[in-house]
């Protein structure tokens, strides 16, 4: 599908900010459709049928994260990127939480907005099921065979280690909170401080500087992102 096949539906109550969007992703060839409250998105969302939604939490009425809920108890499994204030931590867990695919913080770059728009429409339009091999980079992870190599040489990772790579491989590109890999991995019973020790412990075997991690980066106060090249 080509960007020009692609509509974005803006909700966002800042008409500097939907200007912004409609302008830059309008360059990149979107095509986009504009609501500044939850009442014309619920219209707009039933009438056009968007590929993909870029939703600012603090609307006026019906705010972003209510919204979101309703929208994914209905069953509506559309791509939903957040735009958030970079210091609203709590609300961006609290959408990713709700179902929202991913988050850029304000002010934003249209560089990164795209990047961010790419991977939640790469996911919703690739086909079912895990690709069999994944690589980004030097770092190549079977699924099927559970081999993971680095410049072409095994590396040997734990249990749970492997377990966090798979569900970081299986959602590249996303961010994912602890809490959702804690629920995926520990039923969400363990201390997010056990998880840190466990990234620390894949990133020292998998990145060539672990402090400077090239493969998993951290979303401070969120979560964790594989990076894909």
């Amino acid at each position: 599908m080509t960007n020009s096949n692609v509509r974005i539906l803006v909700v966002d109550d800042e008409p500097p900010i939907r200007k912004l969007l409609r302008v830059g992703l309008g360059s990149q060839g979107y095509a986009i459709s504009e609501a500044p409250n939850a009442k014309v998105a619920i219209e707009l969302m039933e009438q056009e049928k968007p590929d993909l939604v870029l939703l600012d939490l603090g609307l006026p009425g019906m705010g972003g994260h209510e919204l979101l809920r309703k929208w994914r108890d209905e069953g509506l499994d559309i791509p939903v990127v957040i735009l958030s204030s970079r210091t609203d931590e709590a609300g961006i867990v609290n959408a990713l939480e709700l179902g929202a695919d991913d988050y850029v913080t304000k002010p934003f770059g249209m560089n990164e907005l795209v990047a961010r728009i790419r991977v939640a429409l790469r996911h919703k339009f690739q086909q079912q099921g895990e690709k069999p091999v994944f690589q980004s980079g030097d770092l190549n992870v079977d699924l099927v065979k559970r081999i993971v190599k680095v410049e072409g040489k095994e590396i040997k990772l734990s249990p749970k280690e492997y377990d966090i790579l798979r569900i970081l491989v299986q959602h590249a590109g996303k961010v994912l909170t602890h809490h959702f890999i804690l629920k995926q991995i520990w039923d969400d019973s363990t201390d997010v401080q056990y998880l840190r020790v466990y990234v620390r412990q894949l990133r020292q075997k998998i990145e060539k500087t672990p402090d400077q991690p090239r493969y998993i980066t951290t979303e401070t106060g969120v979560g964790y992102r594989l990076r894909v090249d």
